[in-house]
């Protein structure tokens, strides 16, 4: 089986806040984007909550850095057959440099993870090799704005979505 590939993190030097998926979807790896099911909430809900109008991955992307908020995964490559994250098989997972990124981007005041499985990798993989200020950043796990996580509608995913990202919404 082959590995799947993440992408490099949507950021800038000066960004606030890190949200962390786990790795991307087959559709994101497909079209090269974050978060680009047509189902998924992640774009609909950022677009929202910043006013971002732009529709061009790009200009999407760039506009969300611009309000300090950085985008990446836990992973950098695993094995997953499929796009769900009960796929991944963990025994193969590599996380991305935590430590390095915290070092590039000292200002990271939070990091919000899209879902239980990026938390729980992340505490698990991650956590226990980052120095004593990476490690004491803030987390918070907000509702998975993937199409799989039925649970809550998009006005519940957003308000939960708004009031973590309120820091860097003011």
């Amino acid at each position: 089986m082959s590995r799947t590939h993440g992408f490099p993190p949507v950021t800038r030097p000066d960004a606030k806040i890190l949200i962390l998926g786990s790795m991307p979807s087959r559709e994101s790896l497909a079209r090269q984007q974050y978060y680009a099911h047509p189902r998924n909430a992640f774009w609909p809900i950022l677009c929202s909550l910043f006013s971002i109008t732009a529709t061009k991955y790009h200009e999407r992307s760039q506009a969300v850095a611009e309000r300090g908020v950085a985008i990446w995964d836990v992973l950098h490559d695993c094995v997953r057959p499929g796009s769900l994250d009960s796929d991944i098989d963990e025994k193969t997972a590599v996380t991305n440099d935590f430590q390095a990124f915290f070092n590039g981007h000292r200002q990271i005041a939070g990091v919000c993870f899209n879902g239980a499985k990026a938390e729980s990798i992340y505490v698990k993989r991650v956590l226990p090799g980052l120095d004593d200020a990476a490690a004491k950043i803030s987390r918070n796990r907000l509702p998975s704005t993937s199409p799989a996580h039925a649970g809550m509608n998009f006005e519940q995913k957003k308000a939960a979505w708004r009031s973590v990202l309120k820091a860097v919404l003011e």
